[in-house]
């Protein structure tokens, strides 16, 4: 099947050998799509044609049964995957306070100031430095030892990043812009995750680096919200409109004339621009518009009390040039402060679109205009979300014997291997969204002592009660007892641990409280793949998100299938509700000159992680608002039983495999034959 696929176009369905090409005869170049040649060669042109479009015909018969193996639904053509937004997650606000600072002035209070730096990586692989690089800073509090400064220090959140803060205070006795002529106060450090995700809101830190320090710096962090989350659901109908004066076109298609509505914003230049068209209702005088919306930075660039303009056409498909029934302005505010199930007038327009003295032409009533707001990720970790981990590590033999130094579960003291890599860079940026810093660590496609039978799913301690590690350090510690203790085999299957995982987040109460992301760490090519893209499928329907990082230098060409990013899985009649699996391969990040010393695995680790963490906070997002879910209005006190496995690992020989009277038994040895 590889073969045949690289070989494939997979944007129009047909091999990229047999794209189209020109035939010469004595006439001249003719394409293969031009019209018939009435000569004599050109009935040996006809079978060149007619072979031509058997095989483009066969060649797409062929396309769309691999498409069929591989549970996609075929895109149509020329659909391109979108590029990815490499934005920030959310514009935040700092708000600082301070309070026990020391007095460094004899007659009078300090007067401290606050100045924010953030650490930034310069320079490229093998010459990275860390560098602290002033963001911002606050105003000066004259004589006070518990200030409360007014100014707020912006600047962008990404959940992918690690943005490490260091706030140093100073007492500004001078004028000097230079911070070693006044007296130093005290600093402090920590993460921007930590202060988004404290759980009142608030994030209180000791200050140091001075002698018998005592004061204490607070920081509060506020998503900056123009409108830009902000939209306008309308609810609207006309009444009595008017339509055009011919008898006939009145009486022949008064029941099967369409209206619809174009809203425009008004632009600061005079011209406007159209933001939202409804769609085509039916009935000529009292048309019925389903519900819409439309944003607010759309409709009037979060300027409330903009005015914007709605028009009211009659459809004429035939021409295209559409009939202007009448038009009307208003504004966002105008409509919510007004009495509910407000009418406004449309006014008829000459050919101009406009008319010295407007006559009404109908009404539209608005049944119901509301604000609503998308909420956004950071909403919910500020009101106490907690997002679980857990990681999964394929454990089989295709990664090489462990004790040899070209084995990817090699353990060197000296230096990371892939996996633990991958490990540190996912789970150092997620720890910081758990209060717990607890994670659940698994392997599969090993033989387990004591009896060395084959599981698809253990805890990597090897031990039913030790599921949960403490920190990144207590995964690695699990991972290397594994890998020390375990027989590596196979084969790969993915399915029983993404089971086990949709049966916990089924568990889950629906109020934003909890979301699970699930890390899987794999070499090789998926032996059950049936079962997973319809576990994955199952698993939509669920608050959680799947990563997985291809380890070594496999194709991975299946794991791509399941990366659906430019259509949704599907497996036995079922579609995922929506895409929840991001695929990365470590192999993209691991550069030929990589020298594997702390600085370059440092820069490896982060770039690793802003491509594999980019799209979890839009998945959760997906996931609330598809459920009509919102952030919560408490948060929620940590339970260490809370982020325990509600539900028990059934042991190796009890997995049920992709049928269901079948039990999973030991494996073969490898090779194995795939199954999916």
């Amino acid at each position: 099947m590889k073969e045949r696929e690289k070989g494939r176009n997979w944007q129009f369905g047909i091999p990229s050998h047999w794209e189209k090409q020109s035939i010469t005869p004595m006439a001249g170049p003719i394409n293969c799509d031009a019209r018939p040649v009435p000569s004599a060669a050109g009935h040996s042109i006809y079978l060149l044609l007619l072979k031509k479009a058997l095989v483009t015909l066969f060649g797409r018969l062929h396309c769309l049964c691999c498409a069929h193996l591989f549970h996609r639904i075929p895109p149509p053509p020329q659909m391109k995957a979108l590029p990815k937004d490499r934005g920030p997650c959310a514009r935040v606000e700092l708000v600082l306070s301070a309070k026990s600072l020391a007095d460094r002035d004899l007659f009078s209070k300090s007067d401290p100031i606050c100045l924010v730096e953030e650490s930034v990586q310069r320079g490229t692989p093998p010459n990275l430095q860390n560098v602290f690089v002033e963001i911002g800073r606050t105003e000066r509090i004259k004589n006070s030892l518990n200030p409360r400064w007014s100014k707020k220090i912006l600047l962008s959140y990404y959940f992918e990043s690690k943005q490490h803060l260091r706030f140093n205070i100073y007492d500004i006795d001078s004028e000097s812009d230079e911070l070693s002529k006044h007296d130093f106060l005290g600093r402090c450090e920590c993460e921007l995750a930590d202060i988004v995700s404290a759980p009142d809101g608030a994030l209180s830190l000791p200050l140091k680096d001075l002698p018998n320090q005592s004061g204490l710096l607070t920081i509060c962090a506020e998503e900056v919200d123009d409108g830009q989350r902000e939209s306008v659901h309308f609810v609207c109908h006309g009444i009595g409109l008017k339509q055009s004066q011919s008898l006939l076109n009145s009486f022949c298609m008064g029941k099967r004339k369409r209206t619809f509505l174009e809203l425009y914003r008004l632009m600061d230049n005079g011209s406007r621009l159209m933001v939202h068209r409804t769609e085509n209702a039916r009935g000529a005088h009292n048309p019925e518009w389903k519900p819409f919306e439309v944003s607010v930075r759309h409709l009037c660039a979060g300027e409330k009390d903009r005015q914007f303009v709605v028009e009211c056409y009659e459809l004429r498909e035939a021409s295209g040039k559409h009939r202007l029934v009448g038009f009307l302005s208003t504004s966002v505010n105008a409509l919510l402060n007004a009495p509910k199930g407000l009418r406004l007038e449309l006014l008829k327009a000459d050919k101009k679109g406009h008319s010295d003295h407007p006559k009404a032409v109908g009404t539209v009533h608005f049944l119901e205009v509301r604000l609503q707001r998308e909420h956004s990720f950071l909403d919910f970790v500020s009101r106490g979300m907690q997002l679980e981990f857990a990681v999964s590590v394929d454990l089989t033999a295709s990664n090489g014997e462990v004790t040899r130094p070209s084995s990817l579960h090699h353990i060197d003291a000296q230096r990371l291997n892939q996996y633990e890599c991958a490990i540190s860079a996912v789970l150092e940026i997620c720890e910081h969204y758990n209060r717990t810093k607890q994670f659940e660590a698994y392997g599969f496609g090993a033989k387990i002592p004591p009896a060395y039978a084959v599981s698809h799913m253990f805890p990597l301690r090897l031990n039913n009660f030790e599921r949960i590690v403490h920190g990144v350090s207590g995964v690695l510690d699990a991972y290397r007892c594994a890998v020390v203790n375990t027989q590596l085999f196979g084969p790969t299957n993915f399915a029983p641990t993404i089971r086990e995982f949709v049966y916990k987040t089924s568990k889950f109460p629906r109020d934003g409280s909890r979301y699970q992301v699930l890390l899987i760490l794999t070499d090789g090519v998926i032996t059950d793949m049936h079962s997973t893209i319809r576990t994955i499928v199952d698993a939509s329907h669920q608050p959680m998100s799947i990563i997985i990082i291809g380890i070594g230098n496999d194709e991975f060409t299946k794991m791509d299938a399941l990366d659906a990013d430019n259509c949704l899985l599907f497996a036995d009649g079922h579609t995922a509700a929506r895409d929840i699996v991001q695929f990365v391969p470590f192999r993209d990040f691991f550069g030929a000159g990589w020298t594997q010393n702390a600085s370059d695995q440092e820069y490896l680790k982060s770039v690793l992680a802003k491509e594999v963490l980019a799209e979890l906070p839009d998945q959760v997002c997906s996931f609330m608002k598809s459920h009509n879910i919102s952030p919560p209005l408490r948060t929620p006190q940590p339970v260490h039983q809370q982020f325990a496995p509600p539900y028990p690992i059934l042991p190796a020989t009890a997995i049920a495999d992709d049928t269901p009277h079948k039990q999973m038994h030991a494996s073969p040895p490898p090779p194995y034959p795939p199954n999916g």
